[in-house]
């Protein structure tokens, strides 16, 4: 925890030279929220709800007590440091918040993606294959594969336990949900999502601290309390904080049956947030009519992609920012077909041809072939001194630093094959002493990033 605390958020409002301004807003911000939603942890309103919320901030405060090696069990009314490891949590939620809250230097670039996700059924129904990549900031790298066996309750006044008290998931150290996000859970879901985010700054308005409950939060609230799809997205649709704004999958794999053709409903919900607004809707007929269903960072709801401001940046940029002839679009769906089995299926997940596919090829650029373009993006391959549209397809220490993926047959038993670091299929590892990025931190790191493939079974 020390070590990606050194690598990811030392820097972050503190110690040293900072953004005061912005971070005292943060601050504030982040103070007033816990207030608003600790009165309603006592108002006694959606016992269920809140009750898992106290748990998880509990969770939380738990950890960084055992860090600060001391011994609290907190009663009645608890705090947490604001500037603690609740940074860890709301890595995701802070990129929109800098946004909202003015941040004069800000940490995502224009454009720039945050995962890869492809849900893909085989052949004939014979499995349905869920997979996602992370796209992250190489520093971010110390990964843990979690699995938590929780015996929760739904709400203290309850007898059943909760339908997601066991789940596996991606993530890193200090942080108590994924992240990325990847989740196999007990209730049969598997969930994942990617960033849509937003670039409307007229909608920034509807982030306010009170009424609202951080995006992390409410992931996993609606992970341990749904049974289905549906409730997932109604849990989950609960105190839109406008931030971490993502297109969420929902897979419901008790309405999987191998070989299987008639399946209507149930099976795939897909939900999107921006602030004010969330659409959710089952799109369980559409991935068997096309049998693939591929999420890159852009909207699929009309609604969504006018409101936070795609027309704008197709307008602007070109196609790039279209949902259709977004590059990775047309790589999955020229692709997807070649999946026939695990191994095919890591194959596209890990691609990255960006030199000789046409697909990667990025209008305005010089060089015209770009790194960030490709389904496991290794944008630290683009040259420093080259030419680019936005800053996304610039030369950054940024890529696919991971991918997961579960099948019919895995999942039961929260299991996963995974991959750790940059993709190095068809493309040079990954390695810092030869990076342009080798000063930067990087406590804990191995030097090369060349790992295969790993079964995460559980004892």
């Amino acid at each position: 925890m020390y070590m990606h605390w050194m690598n990811t958020m030392v820097g972050y409002c503190g110690p040293y030279k900072y953004d005061t301004g912005y971070c005292q807003r943060l601050k504030d911000y982040i103070i007033r929220n816990l207030h608003w939603m600790e009165g309603q942890m006592e108002s006694g309103e959606d016992p269920q709800y809140w009750h898992q919320v106290r748990l998880a901030l509990l969770q939380l405060r738990g950890l960084e007590d055992s860090y600060n090696d001391q011994i609290l069990l907190p009663l009645g009314s608890f705090s947490l440091n604001p500037f603690g490891f609740l940074l860890f949590n709301l890595g995701g939620d802070l990129e929109d918040l800098e946004s909202a809250l003015n941040k004069t230097d800000q940490s995502r670039a224009l454009g720039s993606g945050s995962c890869s996700a492809l849900i893909k059924l085989l052949p004939g129904n014979k499995d349905l294959l869920v997979s996602h990549d992370t796209w992250n900031n190489y520093q971010s790298m110390l990964r843990i594969m979690k699995k938590y066996s929780f015996a929760f309750q739904a709400s203290p006044q309850a007898d059943s336990p909760i339908p997601g008290g066991v789940q596996a998931f991606s993530s890193y150290p200090g942080s108590i949900f994924s992240g990325d996000d990847f989740y196999i859970l007990s209730s049969g879901l598997v969930t994942l999502e990617t960033t849509i985010g937003n670039s409307n700054p007229a909608l920034w308005k509807f982030v306010t601290p009170e009424g609202t409950v951080m995006e992390w939060l409410r992931n996993v609230i609606a992970n341990r309390l749904a049974k289905t799809g549906k409730e997932w997205a109604g849990l989950f649709s609960k105190f839109n904080s406008g931030t971490y704004n993502n297109q969420w999958m929902i897979v419901d794999y008790n309405y999987f049956t191998p070989g299987k053709t008639d399946t209507k409903e149930n099976l795939f919900t897909v939900l999107e947030q921006i602030p004010g607004l969330v659409m959710v809707a089952d799109k369980t007929e559409e991935l068997f009519r096309k049998g693939y269903w591929a999420s890159y960072n852009i909207p699929y709801f009309e609604p969504i992609f006018n409101a936070s401001g795609g027309p704008e940046l197709v307008q602007q940029y070109g196609d790039w920012f279209s949902f259709d002839l977004n590059p990775r679009a047309q790589i999955f769906r020229r692709n997807h077909s070649q999946v026939t089995d695990m191994e095919s299926m890591i194959r596209l997940m890990r691609y990255n041809n960006f030199m000789e596919d046409p697909l990667s090829v990025c209008q305005g650029c010089d060089p015209p072939h770009n790194g960030e373009n490709a389904i496991s993006a290794r944008s630290d391959l683009n040259p420093a001194n080259g030419t680019y549209p936005f800053g996304a397809l610039k030369q950054r220490l940024h890529g696919g630093t991971d991918m997961k993926v579960t099948s019919f047959s895995l999942y039961r038993d929260y299991q996963l094959l995974a991959v750790s670091g940059p993709t190095w299929d068809q493309v040079p590892p990954f390695q810092w002493s030869r990076s342009p990025y080798s000063r930067l931190l990087h406590m804990g790191h191995p030097d090369t990033w060349a790992f295969p493939v790993v079964w995460v079974c559980w004892g």
